[in-house]
Parts: structure tokens; sequence; C-alpha cells
């Protein structure tokens, strides 16, 4: 609801309050209101609220304004752009960093200090991502430790307060039958591809089975390109030309050409790299590329 909107409901409730002389009846409140506004953020920044600083507008190297674009929070995000932790700043929390970077290139780790480290640099982490937009490569560099399934699901912990692969896993399972139920209903429509992946039931895992024709068949149902989302390649090709132009994909790789149902393990690919790999099903590789949207503040 636009300022302008909640002003017109709040002055019908209250028509003694209206401006008289005005031709809306509330310009001079509204005026009011958005300097007032401006200057609570202008106290946030100056008290170094990070959510207020990474939507700051900045200017452009010849003066001008460049293009602004508010960075709002995900759907079910609670800790969005926290701030730093007391007695830290942005010096004491890069020190932190550079301390877990070294950690994580030990060949015997301590895994204990690394979750410690994790959560203190989280407020920094998310500033960078959410502020900086960095490539994914490059947070891969600077957060090593952030790419391991384990610290995917705390981080979205952190982010949402809530369970990645509980909340992932629980919808899937009630969706199933009424999504296959759907898929069937319009398998004319929807082309080969879905009657092929309808029809392929031939398996002791019937159970695995349907939730995972369920999940694969819904780029097919939403008209997009499934062989871009869902890749499959075998344990002896070279990966290069399959993860060239893989934006956000999951990678499905097969033992042999006779391999049937069988997989070796599934892979989450993100601007054309294996990001994380060794992930036993579709199901939970599709909840850690979740999470890591999250994480990585990817659209």
């Amino acid at each position: 609801m636009s300022l302008s909107q909640l002003l017109l409901r709040w002055f019908l409730k209250y028509p003694c309050l209206k401006e008289p002389g005005s031709i809306t009846g509330y310009e001079g409140w509204k005026a009011s209101i958005k300097y007032k506004l401006g200057n609570y953020r202008s106290k946030l920044r100056r008290a170094g609220c990070n959510e207020v600083n990474v939507n700051r507008k900045r200017k452009g190297g010849d003066g001008e304004d460049s293009p602004f674009t508010l960075k709002k929070p995900k759907r079910g995000e609670v800790n969005h752009v926290p701030d730093y932790p007391q007695h830290h700043d942005d010096s004491t929390l890069e020190e932190e960093r550079v301390a877990l970077v070294n950690e994580m290139q030990r060949k015997q780790k301590n895994m204990t200090v690394t979750r410690q480290k994790m959560a203190l640099t989280f407020s920094l982490r998310r500033r960078e991502v959410v502020d900086c937009q960095p490539l994914v490569s490059k947070v891969q560099e600077r957060w090593p430790a952030l790419f391991s399934s384990e610290e995917i699901a705390k981080e979205f912990h952190r982010i949402t307060s809530k369970d990645l692969l509980g909340t992932f896993n629980a919808f899937p399972d009630k969706l199933v039958p009424g999504l296959l139920k759907l898929y069937r209903s319009k398998k004319g429509a929807l082309g080969e591809k879905m009657e092929d992946l309808l029809d392929n039931e031939q398996t002791s895992d019937i159970v695995s089975h349907r939730k995972t024709a369920a999940l694969r068949g819904l780029p097919i149902f939403l008209r997009e390109d499934a062989a871009k989302v869902f890749l499959k390649c075998l344990d002896t090709d070279n990966l290069e030309p399959v993860l060239n132009g893989a934006s956000v994909a999951i990678l499905t790789i097969l033992p042999d050409d006779d391999a049937g149902t069988s997989v070796l393990e599934q892979v989450v690919v993100l601007e054309g790299e294996i990001v994380l790999h060794d992930i036993p099903d579709l199901s939970t590789a599709l909840a850690y590329l979740f999470g890591l949207l999250y994480a990585l503040n990817i659209d």
C-alpha cells in the first residue's frame, strides 16, 4: 500500500484531520512524513544499520546517480542484512573471515571452530552478498566454508529461522499426488517429454520415483526447458560442455548408458560451476539449491 493510499484511508476515517485549502487534504501530511522518514533513515545510516546502508543511493563515476534498485528481503527472510555483533566492526570481522579461510585450508579441520566463525561472520557475509552481489566464484573464494551441506542448512536457518530440509521436503510429500494427477490430465498438451516421464514407472521404489517425476515435471508443466534445469551426464563424460551456459541447475551423474534408474550422485550447479556434490537424491539436491539461492541472494 502506498503512502497516498494509507493517508486517504486515514482521512476517510478521521475527516477532521484534513488540511483546509488542500486539493487532496493530505499533501502537507505526506511531505512531513517523507521528511521524517528520510531523517530517520539518515540516523540509522549514521548508527551503522546495515539494512539501510545497502539501500543507499550511490553516485556514479561521473557524479550522476547510478540506477537504484531497492534490495528487499526474499519471502520468509527474517535476517536480511543484520547488524554486526556487539564489539565488532568491518576490520574485526574481516580478521575472523581470514582465520576461517585458513582453517578451511587445513587437512584436519576443526569443525567446531568453523561453525563458530561462520555464525560470528554471518552479518559481514550477508552485507557482501546483498550489497556487492558478487559472482558465485568470488563467494567461494572468500567463504569456502559456506559451500557444504551442513553450512548451507545453517545459513538458511540464520536467514529464515527455518529448517531447510524439513521445510522443503514437507511440501513435495504433500503435493506429489496432486501434481501427478495434474500432469496426467494435461499429458497430451505437454508433449512427449511429459508422457515419457509419467509412463516410466518400472522401478522397485515407486514412492521415490513418483516424487522425482513430480519434481522433474514442474519445468515441463510451466513450459520451461527442462533440459536446462535438470542436466544428465555419465561419469566418464567431459563436464565442460555439459555445464556450459548452466546458470542454475541440478546435474545427475549416471554410471553408464544402461544405468536405468541407478544414479551415482546429484550435484548443484551455479553459474556453470559445480558448487555442491555427493547429494543422494533429487529432492535433497533441490533443497540445497533452494538454500544456496537464499544464502547467495540469487533471484
